[in-house]
C-alpha cells in the first residue's frame, strides 16, 4: 500500500564528474553481466505482421515549445526516436518474457545515429546523445499500465522538469531512462501474446500494444493525494499516487482499484502558491 507523501525530502546534493562517472561505469558493467549471465527470457523476436486485438494505444507530440531549451534539441530527439523505433518497433512478448527497452534498444551512439538531446543532470538542463529517448519510455509505460502486462523496472523521474501546461496526462505518469541501468521493463504473466508497435510520423510518437486475444478488462488511471510541499531547503516537491481503475469491456461494471506507483519529485520551477506551504490539488 502507498505510504503518505514525507513532510520533508533531503535538498538535492551534486556529486563530482569522476564519482558520477565511476557510478555510472559500476551500474553499466552490473547490468550488462546479468544480461550475459542470467537466465531471464528476454523478448527478442520481432514480427512485423499485426497481431490482431489492440488492448491499448497512446501518441504524444514529437515537438513542445519548452522554456529555455533549444529546438534543434527536439529535432535531434526525433531522430534518436527513430533509431530506437526501429530497434523495437514489432517485438513480441510471450508468456513469461520480459520486455527490456535498453536491451532491445542498445547504447545510444552517434555512430548509430542518435543525436544529441534535452537530458537531466543532478536537476538541470543538459546535453546528452540520445537524450529525449524517456519520451518513448514514457509512451510504453503509460499504455503499459492499459493493459494485463506487469511493469516489473520502472523509474520515476527524480525532477519535475517543466509546468503543466498543456499536460494531459496525470503528474508523474512515465518513467525515465539512462543506458543501460535506468531501465524500463514489462513482464507478461498473462496466457496471452503481446506485441508492440512504435510509429514516428511528422508529428506524433505513436504506440500500441497488440494481443492475440480481445481484452475483457479496461483501465482507467487517474492520480490521488496530489501534493506540492515547500522543504525547508527552500525548494518545492511534489507528489502523488497513480491508480488504476479496472472495468468489464463488456459492461463496464466496475472491477476494482489497483495502485500503480507513488511519485515524488523535486520541482526545477517555483510553483504559484495560493498560501506559504503547502497545498492540495482535488
Amino acid at each position: 500500500m502507498p505510504s503518505a507523501p514525507p513532510s520533508s525530502i533531503p535538498k538535492p546534493s551534486s556529486r563530482s564528474p569522476l564519482r558520477l562517472a565511476l557510478g555510472r561505469a559500476w551500474f553499466v558493467l552490473k547490468r550488462r553481466w546479468h544480461w550475459w549471465f542470467s537466465a531471464t527470457p528476454y523478448a527478442t523476436v520481432r514480427n512485423a505482421v499485426d497481431l490482431t486485438y489492440t488492448h491499448a494505444s497512446h501518441h504524444t507530440p514529437l515537438l513542445r515549445a519548452l522554456p529555455n531549451v533549444d529546438m534543434h534539441l527536439q529535432h535531434n530527439k526525433i531522430a534518436s526516436l527513430k533509431v530506437a523505433a526501429a530497434c523495437i518497433d514489432g517485438v513480441v512478448l510471450r508468456p513469461g518474457e520480459v520486455f527490456s527497452f535498453w536491451r532491445l534498444v542498445g547504447k545510444p551512439t552517434a555512430r548509430r545515429g542518435f543525436k544529441t538531446g534535452m537530458v537531466l543532470r543532478n536537476g538541470k538542463v543538459a546535453e546528452g546523445i540520445g537524450g529525449g529517448l524517456c519520451q518513448m519510455t514514457n509512451l510504453i509505460y503509460w499504455m503499459t499500465i492499459h493493459t494485463d502486462l506487469t511493469i516489473t523496472e520502472r523509474w520515476r523521474h527524480g525532477f519535475d522538469a517543466f509546468p503543466d501546461v498543456s499536460r494531459t496526462q496525470p503528474f508523474a505518469s512515465g518513467a525515465t531512462c539512462a543506458y543501460n541501468y535506468i531501465d524500463l521493463q514489462i513482464t507478461n504473466r498473462t496466457q496471452n501474446t503481446y506485441q508492440l508497435r512504435l510509429q514516428i510520423d511528422d508529428t506524433y510518437l505513436r504506440g500500441a500494444w497488440l494481443a492475440d486475444a480481445v481484452a475483457d478488462c479496461s483501465f482507467e488511471v487517474i492520480e490521488r493525494d496530489h501534493l506540492m510541499q515547500a522543504q525547508w531547503w527552500g525548494g518545492y516537491t511534489r507528489h502523488n499516487t497513480l491508480v488504476r481503475l479496472r472495468r468489464r469491456v463488456d459492461t463496464d461494471e466496475l472491477l476494482g482499484e489497483e495502485f500503480v506507483a507513488e511519485n515524488h519529485a523535486v520541482m526545477m520551477y517555483a510553483p504559484l502558491l495560493a498560501e506559504q506551504g503547502a497545498i492540495q490539488r482535488h
